[in-house]
This record gives structure tokens, sequence and C-alpha cells, in this order.
């Protein structure tokens, strides 16, 4: 039998020794999870063991092959640069190994689950959805690309879960930052916020999410602001990962299937899961309908499950 390619879970690394240390134990709960294959884990900056030890102990264990699964939300410059910058560095330092590159957790349903948990835990019970606006705060990024993964993400609690709103903001490098995120809310016209931290683990930004808000909520006593917790090391999380090593390792590595109501139940679109899908034309397409040409518009993989 085949000996399965090791796991190598690529962090981004923070200052705050509690968020580097809750990356640490979930590296190990993943080994520990997973006793069959070698998992290591390490950072690109600011905290140790830097990603080329995490590569070194594993060819230490013997590791030929691996797969790495970048252990971050939205693809910005960390995963679409800098670890395979890495890899590609270790590889030349190790000669012989080979892996395979995974993609980045993204706005998947299971997280977006654990985070409408944080948000229940922030809010008074006796709140309505309907009267509570969400501010979504991410890291923020020069890359266009992954703050747009926010407000995708933002977009996706929104919906079916009736909160008045889902708005985005971020802790640093884009716009909106926090109090400009929670002065839109206001002029929105919400009287309840949550700002929620679109965050894995703990850390110095999260922090700093949380003091701007206080800040903000003491400066504007007319309007109810909670402060919901991280994401952590939640079994949705280890589950997440886990699929996106087998991904990697299959080579299974899709378009935006996560989110897509056609394969997963999203709230309010139960009903659309597993529906067949047909190409169809917009009356300015270029024509050629009889050879049932596709344009592009339909679905062009399989929905089976």
């Amino acid at each position: 039998m085949t000996t399965p390619p090791a796991l190598l879970i690529a962090g981004h690394g923070t200052r705050d020794e509690a968020g580097a240390e809750a990356f640490r134990d979930f590296v190990r709960e993943l080994g520990r999870r997973h006793p069959e294959l070698p998992v290591a884990g390490g950072f690109i900056e600011l905290s140790p063991p830097p990603l080329g030890d995490a590569v070194a102990e594993l060819v230490e264990r013997g590791v030929r092959r691996f797969a790495a699964v970048p252990l971050m939300l939205v693809s910005a410059g960390h995963a679409k640069g800098d670890i395979p910058a890495a890899l590609s560095r270790e590889k030349e330092r190790h000669p012989g190994i080979t892996y395979t590159y995974g993609r980045p957790l993204g706005p998947h349903p299971a997280l977006l689950r654990v985070l409408e948990r944080r948000l229940a835990e922030a809010v008074d019970p006796a709140w309505d959805p309907s009267e509570v606006t969400v501010l979504l705060v991410g890291r923020g990024s020069t890359d266009p690309d992954a703050n747009a993964e926010v407000f995708k993400a933002a977009r996706l609690l929104w919906e079916g879960r009736g909160y008045a709103g889902v708005e985005a903001a971020f802790v640093s490098l884009a716009e909106p930052d926090v109090p400009g995120g929670l002065d839109r809310c206001v002029r929105l016209g919400a009287r309840r916020v949550v700002v929620l931290p679109y965050f894995l683990f703990t850390g110095i930004l999260p922090d700093r999410v949380r003091h701007q808000t206080e800040e903000w909520a003491a400066a504007h006593p007319e309007t109810e602001v909670r402060s919901a917790d991280v994401i952590g090391p939640e079994p949705e999380l280890l589950d997440l990962v886990w699929e996106r090593y087998e991904e990697a390792v299959k080579g299974d590595l899709r378009m935006n299937c996560d989110s897509c109501v056609y394969r997963i139940a999203l709230p309010g679109f139960e009903d659309k899961v597993g529906l067949p899908q047909q190409p169809h034309f917009h009356p300015d397409d270029d024509g050629d309908h009889h050879h049932g040409h596709h344009h592009g518009h339909g679905h062009a993989h399989s929905h089976a499950r």
C-alpha cells in the first residue's frame, strides 16, 4: 500500500505568543487525529518554528512527499507568493522531495457556521437577528482580490440568516477601517452592531479590532455594540484543513464549489442542492444554438454527490 503524503501546515505568524501557541496546538491536534501520516507546521514570519524547520522535520522523519495547506482564510500575498517561494527553496535544500500545494480555507460553509455561533455567543438572546447588523473585520491587504474575499464572506454570512446586514471592514492596509466600518453601519440605520473578527486565532490584530471597537462604542453610547470572538480551533476548522489536504493529494482543486448552492445546503437555498444544470443562452449570445455550445453561463461541472 502506498504511504500517503505527509501534511504540512503553513501559518502566517504573529508576535502574540498565545496566538502562535494556538497554531502549534492546532498542528499537534491534527497529528493526533491522523496518526497514519506525519503532520508538521511552521510560520512564514514572526513566530517559531519557521516553515523551513517544519519541512526539515518531515524530511528527518523520512518524508519524501507532502501536501502543504495554507492555514489562511484568504489568498493574499503569503498564500500566493511567500509560501510557494518558501516551498521552492526547501525543494532545493532537500533534493528528491515532492509536494502539492492546497488552497486557502476561504469562506467555507463550515466556517460560516462557526462565525454564526460566535455571533450567537456575543448577542443578547432576546435580540431579533433582523435588528442586528454585523461588521465582519478582516486582516486587510494590499491585494484587492484578498480584500474582495472578505466581502464575499460577509455576503455569504448574510444570505439566509436574517441579519439586518453584514458589512465588511479591515484592521490594517485597507479601507474601511474598524471605526469607518462602524460609522457606515450607523449610517445604514444600525442600532445594534456585533463586530465579528474574521481571524482564525487570537493575536495582536484581533486584539486591535476589539480595542478599536471599544473606543468607538465609548464615543457612541447611542449604539449598542458587542464584540465576538475569533473562529478558534473548532472541529469544523480541523475537518476543513483535512478536506484541503485531500483536495491537494487528489489534485481536486475545484472552482468555487464550497459556496455553490447546487452542492452545499446554504441557509434558505436548501432546495437547490443537486439540481441538474443545463447550459442556457442569452439573447445577445453569438448564436449557434443548434450545436448546444456552452457559452459559460451555466454551471460546467457535475453536482453529483
